[in-house]
């Protein structure tokens, strides 16, 4: 997600951090860049003019120039200005009592609407509700048993009729929602492959039909201006009420998140950041303009941890890993843990300067594969790793049907894991408690991270250095 901005953006950093004094001409130079970043990621033209405009004029007016740090300064500027474009937060959703509460979902065929919806339904549960998914996309065969399914997957109703008449099917599923005491209702509504009058007729006329509290276009981020056009069009004819950006993360340059805010001004409600089902983030414009510039995204990160530890098990982990008790065990749990937190790469990208390293991303199939080896280990090997010798690494490696050398590349990631941990769990960091507590800012997980890749790099300097050693003795 926004991986070109991101290096574009750094690079003019870089530029002006390298200057001792900024000048006019300079911050000139800068946003000339800047507008062409932007262009680049396909972000609208007035959207970019205007946004180049306001830098310079908060650049100038901060007095950048004068600055000991200008380049830290400008960052800060542009900080603020990207999250004035996508803001302000709203990720409320308006609950009416008594329900139901009416959620009309638009958007053009194949933006990923229905998934969305369902995406959407196990968000409303965490929050505790009791949604209705309503197929109302007759125009998609497909749709119907795609939206049966998800809503099987994630245990939540899913209305149905077998009828042409998408009006009368909406005003059907309100009748049964309030029969079986659902409190949200979610229409999935038709699309088209390109804005027609008859499919915004449809719309409007649901719509009408239904009253829905509120109305959401789910947009594809990788259309691009496409996704910002068609937001402007839908808004002129339905009153939206926000937006939901999908497909953020694929290759998409980033375009339509920066700019259908100030196009439409419509809030940017929730993004999709993958396929799966859990996969629907709230939007804060804040945090994504941080992203943006390559600063991590801590608050983000912070809450996925806390999903998945709670403060007595972070006492424990650090508690052992204080005392070096830190095992194989305690390693597949925490490889776990990350799978259902992201993966190691997306967990990555909300760390500051560590959104490169994705060499580190372990998948589900290869966590199912280390949990071969480490069964096909003693409970002795599994304490105590050093154990493993030429003749143990044989035999584990029978058991779990791979390779001696893919036994050697398991115990070299859990030593690298358990001293990034270390690092991590150390008083000066703050532990994994103030992880979970929100208490770890930045810097100090850029420090732990920072000592693990030392780490690994230390390692492979000995590497290194045995082999040169061993070429002379030749």
């Amino acid at each position: 997600m926004f991986d070109s901005l991101t290096e574009k953006f750094n690079g003019i950093f870089r530029s002006l951090s390298g200057r001792g004094r900024i000048t006019e001409a300079n911050i000139s130079d800068a946003l000339r860049e800047v507008r062409k970043a932007l262009l680049e990621a396909d972000v609208n033209y007035q959207v970019t003019k205007q946004f180049c405009k306001d830098v310079k004029e908060a650049a100038i007016g901060a007095e950048v120039i004068k600055s000991l740090h200008p380049g830290q300064v400008f960052v800060k500027i542009v900080n603020d200005e990207l999250t004035k474009l996508m803001g302000p937060v709203d990720t409320r959703i308006y609950f009416v009592s008594p329900g139901p509460t009416i959620i009309l979902l638009a958007g053009l065929q194949g933006c990923g609407k229905t998934t969305t919806a369902a995406k959407l339904g196990k968000y409303l549960i965490s929050k505790g509700k009791n949604p209705l998914l309503v197929a109302n996309d007759l125009q998609r065969p497909a749709a119907i048993e795609q939206l049966k399914i998800l809503g099987e997957q994630l245990n939540i109703s899913v209305y149905t009729e077998d009828s042409k008449d998408a009006v009368k099917v909406a005003q059907n599923s309100l009748k049964f929602a309030k029969s079986n005491n659902k409190d949200v209702i979610i229409l999935d509504t038709a699309g088209r492959l390109h804005i027609d009058e008859q499919m915004m007729n449809e719309v409007a006329n649901v719509a009408k039909a239904t009253k829905p509290h509120q109305i959401f276009l789910v947009c594809d981020a990788m259309t691009g201006q496409d996704a910002v056009n068609s937001a402007k069009e839908f808004n002129e004819r339905l009153e939206l009420d926000g937006v939901i950006l999908t497909k953020l993360d694929g290759d998409a340059r980033g375009g339509a998140a920066l700019s259908v805010k100030a196009v439409t001004g419509k809030p940017i409600k929730f993004i999709g950041v993958g396929e799966k089902l859990d996969k629907l983030e709230e939007f804060h414009p804040d945090r994504m303009s941080s992203r943006i510039l390559g600063m991590g995204d801590v608050v983000t990160l912070v809450e996925k941890a806390q999903e998945q530890f709670d403060e007595e098990q972070a006492e424990k982990m650090q508690a052992k890993m204080a005392k070096g008790k830190f095992d194989f065990d305690d390693f597949l749990k925490q490889m776990n843990a990350v799978k259902k937190m992201g993966g190691m790469k997306s967990m990555l990208k909300l760390m500051p300067g560590m959104g490169k390293l994705g060499d580190l991303d372990v998948d589900e199939k290869e966590i199912r594969r280390m949990e071969g080896m480490v069964h096909s280990m003693t409970q002795a090997e599994r304490s105590d790793p050093d154990l493993i010798n030429s003749s143990r690494r044989r035999r584990i490696a029978a058991g779990a049907g791979v390779q001696p050398n893919d036994i050697s590349g398991l115990v070299k990631q859990f030593k690298r894991s358990r001293d990034m941990l270390k690092a991590l769990s150390g008083g000066k960091l703050g532990g994994l408690k103030s992880l979970l507590s929100g208490g770890l800012n930045m810097e100090t997980l850029a420090g732990a991270m920072n000592q693990g890749r030392k780490v690994k790099q230390r390692s492979k300097r000995k590497q290194k250095i045995r082999r040169r050693g061993k070429i002379k003795r030749r």
